[in-house]
């Protein structure tokens, strides 16, 4: 389960850049809730990314998707060794728990077919 917390409720950590902080009118935090993405060598396109594309959720779960079809593409033929390896069961367990949650809040999953 996700750990959430309110504002101010510990492990609160702001940069505080001076410059921009003056400059800018809300100095760089827009709500009560902001994301740091990390380090990355193109912040801007990360933000386009996530305002304009997808959130990283909806990133993460489209890739999910396709490779569970593949999985499925290569256990339909004959002599496939998928069926055993660990990562494979692994991630499978993964897209059926996640389509449970899913399904919960009324959304479509894509679920693995049970052997």
């Amino acid at each position: 389960m996700p750990v959430f917390k309110l504002p101010l409720s510990g492990d609160v950590v702001q940069s505080i850049n001076p410059i921009t902080s003056f400059f800018s009118p809300t100095g760089g935090q827009f709500g009560l809730v902001n994301i740091t993405v990390g380090q990355s060598s193109a912040p801007e396109v990360e933000k386009d990314l996530l305002s304009d594309v997808a959130s990283y959720g909806k990133q993460i779960g489209q890739v999910a998707d396709a490779l569970l079809a593949v999985i499925e593409h290569l256990e339909a033929h004959p002599g496939h060794a998928l069926g055993q390896d660990k990562a494979i069961i692994a991630f499978k367990e993964l897209m059926h728990s996640v389509a449970t949650v899913k399904e919960r809040h009324g959304r479509t999953a894509c679920r693995p077919k049970r052997r």
